[in-house]
């Protein structure tokens, strides 16, 4: 039997999408394992997806890794199911991706590929009132030091630069408090689910 590595992307998404939709499903009917499992997929997945792109910025990985994560979470009202869920995610890290790029005045890589999926399936996602409560929600639950540093670089889309001069907090301790802040929030989505 052929490793993954050895597969066709095809073939490879083909069978990440068998493994994950019934998951999904599951969680989407109030199974909190599979939500959980459903979740490490998705996160295992995702790195891959960003760490191809963000080869010269390994740091931002992990950062981005948890905040498709909790975009996910917060927009799972949005899945719909007659759509394959790596679509769907897809489109969710897709989005994700893009706004780091700008964020970090990146605009000459927004040509190249961004992932193995057709345009066509991606569907749109929309936010919704509910989410944003959601967030403040979780936000709230953050000390003040994170959620300054999460709204200012993730929210604002300020660069690093301009948060540190903002909140006169040095950049290194500011993507200190983004990550940490990320995380937790992680945690707190999989602990609502």
């Amino acid at each position: 039997m052929p490793q993954a590595s050895e597969l066709p992307i095809e073939h490879g998404l083909h069978a990440f999408e068998s493994a994950l939709r019934p998951l999904w499903l599951q969680a989407q009917g109030g199974d909190e394992h599979a939500y959980r499992l459903a979740l490490d997929m998705m996160a295992r997945r995702l790195r891959g997806f960003y760490g191809k792109r963000l080869q010269g910025l390994p740091d931002e990985v992990e950062d981005l890794v948890q905040e498709t994560l909790l975009a996910l979470h917060m927009q799972r009202g949005t899945y719909d199911p007659k759509l394959p869920v790596s679509s769907w995610m897809f489109a969710i890290g897709r989005h994700k991706l893009v706004d780091l790029w700008r964020r970090r005045g990146r605009r000459e890589r927004l040509n190249d590929s961004l992932d193995d999926v057709d345009e066509g399936d991606l569907p749109q996602v929309h936010e919704e009132h509910a989410v944003q409560k959601d967030l403040q929600t979780l936000m709230q639950q953050l000390p003040q030091a994170q959620q300054q540093a999460i709204v200012l670089t993730k929210i604002e889309g300020l660069s690093m630069e301009e948060a540190s001069q903002r909140s006169g907090v040095s950049v290194s301790a500011l993507k200190v408090q983004v990550h940490r802040g990320l995380k937790k929030l992680a945690e707190l989505v999989r602990t609502l689910s």
